[in-house]
This record gives C-alpha cells, sequence and structure tokens, in this order.
C-alpha cells in the first residue's frame, strides 16, 4: 500500500460510525507535514473530513466539540505538548486520535497513561511507521540534506552528527518497508578493507555497512512486533553510497525532466509560465507544477529533449488538424475575421480545446526555452566532451584544448567538466598538479575547492602503492573508461550513450549476477535463492514469480491515460496498468548522498524492463547545482547549509 493510501487509512479511521458529517483537527509536527504533503494534496485530506490543520508548536484555539487527529512523531516534546492540550478540566478538543511517524518508546507509552484525565479522551494510540518523503511513485527520500556533509565532510569522523544521521536515516528507511509489508534482503556495498586486506578502512568507507547494520535492526524489530509484518524475505535492498557514480550528479542528462531542472530557473516542480492576460492586455505569470496528473508530462519526461520535441511538435500539428478551434483560432492569427458560423463552432469546442491547447502550449515553451538555451551556451559541444571523457575517447589533450577554444562556455559548466575529470582522473590533482588547469578553466577559488573536495568522495584502491585515490571500475578495454560502452541498446539520440552506475548494479541483482565479496548481505540468503539462472532469478522453485505480502496495485503512474492531444498515447505506461499485477519481488536501492533524475528514470526503466517494480531511495534529490553547493560544503568550516540557498 502507498504513502497516500496509509494517510488516508488513517483519517479514515476516526470517522465516528454515527456521524459521516463530522469535522476535525489534524495537528501536525515539521516532519509529519512534510510527509504528509510529499503525498496528499490539501483538497484530498478535506475531503476526508478535515477542516483545519495546525502545527502542534503553535498557539491553537480551543475547539472542545471538535476532535483531534495528532499525526506526529514520537518524541518526548510533542508527547508533552500532546498531554498539554487534552489534559486537565478544558481540553483544547474533544477527543484525540494519536498516530505516531515511528515507533514509540516504551517510557513515552507509560508517560501517556500515567495522566488520568487524558486517557479517556483518547479514541486511538497507533504507530503508522510512516517517514518517508515520496518524491513520486517509486521514488521517495529520508530528507537528509545535510547527509553529504555529515557522513563526508572533513570533521565526519569525529562529528557527533555522523552516528545521529546514520540511525535517524535508518529508522525512516525502515518505515518504508513496514508501510509496504515488506521484509528485504539487506545488501550493501563492502568496505574495500573486506575485499582487500591491505587496504586501510575509513570511516567514510564504512558508512554502507554502518547504515546496513542498523536498517537490519529496526527490521528485526518490526519483525517481532508487528503482527502481519512478513517472517521470511520478500524483497531486495541494495545500499550504497555516493562513491559509487561521482559523475551522475554532476553531467549533463539530456532527459526532458533534467532538462527543466537544470537549465530553467525551477522551484521545485513549480514552473512559472507567462499565460495571455484575462484582460486581454499583454500576459500575466501563472505557476503550473510538472507532476504526475500532467499527462503529457508523465509521457515525455524521461523522453531525450530532442525526441521529446518531436513529439510535442507531431502533438500541436495533430491537435491542430483535428480541432476545429484550434484551426479556426490558427487561421485567425493570420489576420483573417472568423464568420459567425465559426465563431459558434469555437464556442461549442471552447472548454475542452481552452485546457487541451493550455497544456500542449506548455510544453511547447518549455521545450522551446531548453533548446534555445541548449544552443545559446554551447552544451552540445560541452555534452560530447563529457561523455567521451567518461567513456575513454577524451582525455587531458582534448579538455585543455576545449578550455582554450571555447571562452564562452561559463564558469558552472567549466567547474562540472572539471569535476567529471577529477572523478576520473582524481591523480591528475593530487597536490597542486590540478591548479594549472582550474585557472585555465577560469574557477574561482569556490569553484577550486568543489573540485579538490570530489576527493572524499573516493576510496582508496588497494591497487594504487602511491596512496592515491580512484573509484573502482571494471576492466575495459579502453585504458581511462569511467563506463564501459552498453551495446546491448541501441543509441537513438545524440548524447544519450551516458547512463548511472546503479542501472549495472540493479540489472545485476534482477539477473542474480551482484557480486558477493563486493555486496554483502546482512541476512545471508539461503542457497536455494541464489542457485536459480539468471532468467529465473525473481520466480520460486515452483516457477512461479516470487510476490510481496501487501497487494499488487497498480502504481498511480502506471493507470492507462490518454494523451493531451486527445488521442492514445503510444508510450509505454498505457500497458502498464496489467502489467504491474504480475510483477517479481520488488527491488529497493538506497543511495547515502543524493540522488540525481537520471537514477530515478533508471528504477521506471528498469521496471518495465525486467516486471519487477524498482524503488530508488536516498538523502536527498538532487539537482546538479544542488550537488555542487555540498560538495563545496565538505571542507567548508565556517559556512552552514542553512546560510546557502540550494
Amino acid at each position: 500500500m502507498s504513502a497516500t493510501g496509509l494517510l488516508y487509512e488513517m483519517l479514515r479511521s476516526t470517522r465516528a460510525k454515527d456521524s459521516k458529517t463530522r469535522w476535525k483537527v489534524l495537528i501536525m509536527d515539521k516532519v509529519t507535514v512534510k510527509v504528509m504533503s510529499s503525498a496528499c494534496k490539501m483538497a484530498d485530506i478535506t475531503e476526508e473530513g478535515v477542516s483545519l490543520v495546525e502545527d502542534i508548536y503553535k498557539r491553537r484555539q480551543p475547539m472542545p466539540s471538535m476532535d483531534a487527529i495528532y499525526f506526529i512523531q514520537p518524541t518526548k516534546e510533542n508527547v508533552v505538548m500532546f498531554l498539554s492540550d487534552m489534559s486537565g478540566r478544558s481540553p483544547l478538543y474533544k477527543k484525540a486520535f494519536v498516530f505516531f511517524s515511528s515507533p514509540i518508546s516504551r517510557e513515552l507509552v507509560n508517560h501517556i497513561k500515567s495522566d488520568g484525565s487524558v486517557l479517556p479522551r483518547i479514541g486511538a494510540l497507533s504507530e503508522m511507521n510512516l517517514e518517508y518523503f515520496s518524491i513520486d511513485s517509486q521514488g521517495f527520500i529520508t530528507d537528509h540534506e545535510r547527509a553529504l556533509e555529515e557522513l563526508f565532510g572533513d570533521n565526519a569522523e569525529i562529528s557527533l552528527a555522523h552516528n545521529a544521521c546514520i540511525h535517524l536515516m535508518a529508522a525512516r528507511i525502515a518505515t518504508v518497508f513496514s508501510s509496504l509489508r515488506e521484509f528485504p534482503y539487506v545488501r550493501y556495498r563492502a568496505a574495500k578493507s573486506c575485499i582487500d586486506a591491505s587496504t586501510m578502512t575509513s570511516v567514510r568507507d564504512l558508512i554502507p555497512t554502518k547504515l546496513a547494520a542498523v536498517v537490519w535492526h529496526c527490521l528485526a524489530r518490526y519483525r517481532g512486533s508487528i503482527p502481519d509484518f512478513p517472517q521470511t524475505e520478500t524483497c531486495e535492498l541494495l545500499i550504497v553510497d555516493r562513491s559509487v557514480d561521482q559523475i551522475a550528479p554532476i553531467i549533463h542528462e539530456w532527459t526532458y525532466d533534467a532538462m527543466c531542472h537544470d537549465l530553467l530557473n525551477m522551484d521545485g516542480n513549480k514552473y512559472v509560465h507567462e499565460v495571455p492576460s484575462k484582460t486581454g492586455s499583454g500576459s500575466e505569470k501563472k505557476d503550473v507544477l510538472l507532476e504526475d496528473h500532467d499527462p503529457i508530462w508523465l509521457e515525455l519526461r524521461h523522453a531525450h529533449i530532442a525526441d521529446a520535441s518531436e513529439r510535442l511538435h507531431e502533438k500541436m500539428t495533430n491537435f491542430i488538424s483535428k480541432n476545429k478551434a484550434a484551426q479556426i483560432h490558427h487561421s485567425s492569427r493570420d489576420g483573417g475575421e472568423l464568420s459567425t458560423r465559426e465563431l459558434q463552432k469555437m464556442v461549442q469546442a471552447l472548454p475542452q480545446y481552452s485546457e487541451q491547447i493550455d497544456k500542449l502550449s506548455l510544453h511547447v515553451e518549455i521545450a522551446g526555452k531548453i533548446n534555445k538555451l541548449i544552443k545559446e551556451s554551447g552544451l552540445r559541444d560541452l555534452g560530447q566532451l563529457e561523455q567521451d571523457l567518461v567513456f575513454g575517447d577524451a582525455g587531458s589533450k582534448d579538455l585543455i584544448n576545449f578550455l582554450r577554444t571555447n571562452q564562452e562556455v561559463s564558469p558552472e559548466n567549466n567547474l562540472r567538466l572539471l569535476m567529471i575529470y577529477a572523478a576520473i582522473f582524481p591523480e591528475k590533482f593530487e597536490g597542486d598538479k590540478g591548479e594549472k588547469l582550474m585557472q585555465l578553466a577560469r574557477l574561482s577559488p569556490d569553484d577550486m575547492n568543489a573540485v579538490n573536495n570530489m576527493r572524499y568522495l573516493t576510496l582508496p584502491d588497494a591497487k594504487k602503492t602511491s596512496g592515491g585515490f580512484s573509484l573502482k571500475f571494471e576492466v575495459h578495454k579502453k585504458k581511462n573508461a569511467a563506463r564501459k560502452e552498453r551495446n546491448d541498446e541501441e543509441e537513438t539520440w545524440q548524447l544519450s550513450r551516458f547512463y548511472p552506475v546503479i542501472e549495472e548494479l540493479i540489472e545485476k541483482i534482477c539477473k542474480g549476477d551482484l557480486p558477493k565479496d563486493e555486496y554483502h548481505c546482512m541476512n545471508d540468503p539461503s542457497p536455494s535463492f541464489h542457485e536459480t539462472s539468471p532468467g529465473q532469478s525473481a520466480q520460486n522453485n515452483h516457477g512461479q514469480p516470487a510476490h510481496s505480502m501487501r497487494s499488487r496495485r497498480p502504481a498511480t503512474w502506471a493507470r492507462p491515460r490518454s494523451s493531451d492531444d486527445g488521442y492514445s498515447s503510444d508510450s509505454v505506461l498505457k500497458h502498464a496498468s496489467s502489467d504491474f499485477k504480475k510483477l517479481g519481488q520488488r527491488v529497493f536501492v538506497f543511495i547515502i548522498g543524493g540522488a540525481t533524475r537520471s537514477e530515478l528514470r533508471v528504477a521506471h526503466k528498469l521496471t518495465a524492463k525486467f516486471k519487477r517494480e524498482i524503488i530508488l531511495g536516498s538523502t536527498s534529490l538532487d539537482d546538479p547545482a544542488q550537488f555542487i553547493t555540498k560538495v563545496k560544503m565538505l571542507s567548508a568550516q565556517e559556512l552552514s547549509l542553512d546560510d546557502l540557498q540550494i
């Protein structure tokens, strides 16, 4: 069941049997209000009988005739506030239904029970175990924006925040499995010292191991305390950190979704769209959300920007050719006057026409703006060099030549180029080696800091006797390739070669090929689990697809929709609803230190390929500018992340 479903279940469970219309107050804290807003809209909450949403820490007006729903974290401060609200002769509310976002301690339960005046006023006291934040139907975050700084930074080894961050992260990850009634095989990237005894162990290298251990501990508690929690493994969880792929958060990703968030000045998923003014003079600004409820966005978000632009052009052409009002509107732009009959036809088609043309126009405008920015900033040449460096088709000479001959490239793009280069060739930046290169790129001292800080995200390579840092990659044909070419997939569009490392890892999990020496398992699966052939890795001994305990409802994004031109979409999504009912075991991948939109795209892509729902989790979802700001913080002494706009 989804987070949305559980939240509705929580709200509906408080309805009195004798009254369907009684309104309630919903009281939340800073964390639970984020959980709620990531899964539900205010209109949906109102529909469930909530007339007012309040902050538990703000002064509230007494409403003794109304019931209250508390959705709060199980902290001492929250419990004290709740008891203060409901105790004594004049409680703020008639009855309280209390739901905690994660497990509550025995001490706090006893504290609640000890107040005799409050007990009769409690209608429910329950653990929802729901403390994660949905980013889409196949993605969630634990909302640890400072995870990179606290776990990988200069002071990470002595920081008190280090362990606190890991424990809170683990508790929130565990609530994902509790809410979905899944019990995973917990796999994690092993420390290099476990693979090669000659390698020194660092605190950074042990982060996935630590997190896996705490997640396992939380799940063991759930297995012993939640009545319908699975007792045997139902899915896979792989825990990695940002060191497995430093390039994905920085490189230019050429899909429609990634380009929107990379090149346009968006606030989250909000885009400011200029529309004709209702008064008829000039234009006015309108906020639009690029989310799942928009079928055009849903269809095109993971398409290459060139493909998305072509398909939008086709949609607009088809729409105009098949819609009378659009034809009239289009011809009137050429200066021709409209006849009475034409006006009548236009009015008849207007309501539907207006909504459809608005949505199509929005995406045509966005794609046009992106293509203009690509051309103006010379992104195609830059993107080609980025990918050539990653695949070993370019080296130092090509980089130096590009920096010398392309003076118009922005400092921000030069910075990203050098950060990619530092991830592939970390030895080039040891000591003062990289300073001349960074000066050639016209980087500011702050930007140079970001390039040098890439070393915090690399792990010691036992094969290097010099003590330098390097990412560990498989042996490729090309000497310095950070990715191997994928010959199994046809490259339809230019600059679509790049893929995140987790794509390979998920494929190996689904095929049963994940290397056991590099990725350890907390619960050591039985041999029968691994002995299945790659093609049967998601099946049990009877040849039936392995499945989870919870019901197989289609995810919201998988419901068939029509394209916005009024005709059936050619998207893969239209066939997904029936496929989701036949899915095998879920695969969860959690990335410590921030995930990217390209990695979220991979989750959707491989779900369709392997018929197993892939769910991506992370501490945060970062666009390139956000990630670079966080990398700068790894060695910052006085700055606080709160002081920087991300």
